[in-house]
């Protein structure tokens, strides 16, 4: 294959598809809902200022932002969307009104008729736009204020002490106080009526809200458009083309590819691990360790959905609550996984090259030290921060951001942005001399270097907005952290590395393995930059947005699609020589990443993205659905196989005992199935049931989510938890045991022969 042409093809779809993600962060400048300096009534009387509401989105964010309900439909899946609970909220209490100044009755009490015609004229009230952009005022009629008085009270009351609101927050898993200053409470209403306000709106010249329409609210017309439709259905005959189109190039290459001889003796047998190779283990222990509190973490913020002050009448929410365990379970998720990956690219750095930088096992042990203060002090940042006991600005600097998978504070994003940039260098020193040298695998080594280069370059993003930065801003530049860092550039920095430990071994041609990396690269790319754009649909974005996001999001489930071939010539390689069962379970650890790469980023992602789909899923628990089986499947699947094949070669002379470890993969595999079928796929349709006929305030109502069926639901994911968490469990004790030599045998490795043994 022509590896000048894949490089071309390469910078191409870098250069057009950050373009087009460049211009329309541009033009979300001009559709994104503006901020008023004022709203006001038509008499004259203020309700708010620009300031409160800018005060009010770093309230909502010190309490814990998207780790506690939604906005806009990101956020955590206990407690409301905040923006479709206040519009729904705000609309009833326009329509009582309505219905008790015309007809003496309340409105569910009259006819269909008269409650047609009073949702008619409610409709011209909330979606009219009276935002006077030359002066800054938002203007809006007397009965509208009183209802955004009585809503303001309902939210002051449910976020402070009123105890005739203690069962609801018990099912939003809210603590008393969770507010306690009270001009802090009137800004807090103040954003969330601006951002209920941004969705109920149309934009100037037309006929649709600042956010696309959503949420679906039947009472003020918010519905899905037209437009939905059509870009839903394009994505589906795309995806099917490109699908054709990827498998005739497949089958076409497999009949031109050479078969391939694999060494009859371990290459890997013959490295010897370097001093900062060796220092590397550390940083496996705590790939261990924060895996074990996040599981335990991820079982408390479960049970919060069903015992919203406690855990099994421990009042811990008083100390830990929902926010706060939310927040550290993907926090750590991030954590464990980058270190894994981290670690990985720091034991083959000097073994690409053979030979050791100067000072660099001091770097590694020092990157270490800074990673662990990151750690702990965002954590007790977060802590101080949902207490209230920070100031806004210092919330923002060392607290919580309140930006799901974003949420350190600034001051620990710039600690890791530094700290990314040193691995990279330490990355860099290690990989250039062999660089240098003119052989086969220099083409690998490049993409190496740019796919590391990748993973701090673009952590940048997360630096990108500011204390006070409008909220459609933010998620653009946030989406490119989670989708583009995480979904995107370690996705690539994985398969050059997979591909890069196979030629190491002989089980792949290194010109094979470019072609097949820089191929693979370019279709997922292709897809996955532009592909961001899904998240955005309905954050004050333009319709473009949602076109390419559609268009794009589709073409990203192509190469999924496929991905069973890499399963299987994955397990084929793990039976190639006896030698390679040394490698068998970090090697198992690379199929399951590509059966939930199939299943979890593309059955279970393409099931949402289309914005038809999304629209009424939007915020719903089939997105976890997504979540957890992308993020845990495919990257923690990941990190532990990558963390599996360092500790392989740490521990090279030595048998390892895998009964632990094989009990381990099957667990943590079967759990996460069970966790999803048994109890979020269900959940999360019939909250798509409940959005699409009520709408989406229904579907993440306590009067939906309370329902006994619901909460069965949820205590069935009790088996699913329970199997996985034994299984990480297994795995803490098999690399520990490796320390202590439990999860090892008297034996050597020999060639020739079956290398791991079943421990009795």
């Amino acid at each position: 294959m022509n590896l000048t042409r894949l490089w071309v093809s390469l910078a191409l779809v870098f250069i057009i598809s950050f373009a087009i993600l460049g211009y329309y962060g541009g033009e979300i400048y001009h559709t994104m809902p503006p901020i008023p300096k004022r709203v006001m009534t038509s008499a004259g009387n203020v309700l708010f200022t620009e300031k409160e509401i800018k005060d009010g989105q770093n309230v909502w964010q010190s309490m814990g932002g998207q780790e506690v309900g939604t906005v806009w439909g990101h956020g955590a899946y206990v407690a409301p969307d905040w923006t479709a609970d206040w519009l729904h909220r705000e609309s009833m209490w326009i329509l009582n009104r309505y219905a008790l100044n015309q007809y003496g009755k309340a409105y569910n009490a009259l006819d269909d008729e008269k409650r047609a015609m009073l949702r008619t004229r409610l409709k011209k009230e909330m979606r009219t736009n009276t935002y006077h952009p030359n002066t800054g005022d938002l203007v809006i009629s007397p009965i509208r204020a009183q209802a955004i008085a009585a809503t303001s009270k309902h939210y002051t009351a449910l976020f402070g002490n009123d105890p005739k609101l203690d069962h609801l927050r018990d099912d939003y898993a809210i603590p008393r106080g969770t507010i306690k200053d009270p001009q802090r409470m009137k800004a807090l209403n103040a954003f969330f009526f601006w951002a209920a306000w941004a969705c109920a709106t149309n934009r100037p010249g037309s006929n649709i809200t600042y956010t696309n329409n959503w949420p679906h609210e039947p009472l003020i017309g918010n519905v899905a458009t037209g437009s939905m439709v059509i870009w839903s259905v394009v994505s589906f005959v795309l995806l099917l083309a490109g699908i054709g189109a990827l498998a005739w190039y497949y089958a076409k290459q497999k009949h031109v590819e050479l078969e391939e001889t694999f060494p009859e003796k371990d290459p890997l047998l013959a490295l010897s691990p370097t001093p900062s190779m060796k220092s590397i283990v550390k940083y496996f222990w705590l790939v261990a360790v924060l895996m074990v509190v996040q599981v335990g973490l991820g079982a408390i913020t479960a049970h919060y959905q069903v015992e919203g002050a406690g855990f099994y009448g421990i009042p811990i929410a008083k100390w830990i609550p929902y926010s706060l365990t939310r927040t550290w379970h993907t926090q750590l998720a991030i954590f464990w996984i980058a270190t894994a990956w981290i670690a990985t690219g720091l034991f083959v750095a000097p073994a690409v090259s053979g030979r050791e930088p100067k000072y660099q096992r001091f770097f590694v042990n020092f990157l270490f030290v800074s990673l662990l203060i990151i750690v702990v002090g965002s954590m007790v940042g977060q802590w101080f921060a949902i207490r209230q006991r920070l100031g806004l600005n210092t919330n923002f600097w060392f607290g919580h951001q309140g930006y799901e998978y974003t949420d350190l504070g600034r001051f620990w994003q710039l600690f890791l942005a530094v700290g990314l940039f040193l691995w990279l260098f330490l990355m860099a020193r290690g990989i250039w001399p062999a660089l240098r040298k003119k052989k086969d695998d220099r083409h690998l080594l490049i993409l190496f270097l740019i796919a590391s280069t990748a993973i701090p370059v673009f952590y940048v993003p997360a630096l990108m907005w500011g204390q006070h930065t409008h909220l459609a801003i933010a998620e653009y530049w946030r989406w490119w952290v989670v989708h583009l860092w995480v979904e995107g550039f370690f996705e690539v920095f994985a398969t050059v590395v997979i591909a890069f430990l196979f030629t190491r071994m002989g089980l792949l041609r290194v010109s094979t393995a470019t072609a097949s990396v820089l191929f693979s690269t370019i279709i997922f790319l292709f897809g996955g930059i532009i592909g961001t754009f899904h998240h955005l649909y309905f954050s004050g974005t333009p319709i473009g947005v949602l076109a390419f996001g559609a268009t794009f999001s589709a073409l990203e489930v192509v190469p999924l699609v496929l991905i069973g071939f890499e399963a299987y010539e994955n397990l084929t390689l793990s039976r190639a020589r006896p030698w390679v069962a040394a490698y068998k379970w970090p090697i198992y650890y690379f199929v399951a990443v590509a059966f939930w790469n199939l299943v979890g980023a593309g059955l279970f992602g393409f099931f949402i993205n289309p914005p038809i789909a999304l629209y009424f899923m939007q915020g719903l628990n089939t997105t976890p659905v997504h979540g957890h089986t992308a993020l845990f499947g495919v990257y923690g699947m990941l990190g532990i196989g990558l963390m599996l094949f360092c500790l392989r070669g740490l521990t090279k002379q030595r048998v390892w005992k895998t009964k632990a470890l094989a009990f381990s993969f099957w667990a943590i595999n079967i759990g996460l199935a069970l966790m999803v079928l048994l109890s979020l796929i269900p959940i999360g349709l019939m909250q798509t049931l409940a959005s699409v006929e009520h709408g989406t305030w229904y579907a993440r109502s306590a009067e939906f989510m309370s329902r006994g069926i619901i909460h069965k639901f949820v205590w069935l994911r009790i088996i699913g938890d329970t199997v996985f968490t034994i299984g990480v469990l297994a795995l803490g004790w098999f690399i520990l045991g490796l320390k202590t030599g439990w999860s090892l045998t008297g034996e050597q490795l020999h060639f020739g022969k079956k290398n791991e043994i079943d421990a009795k």
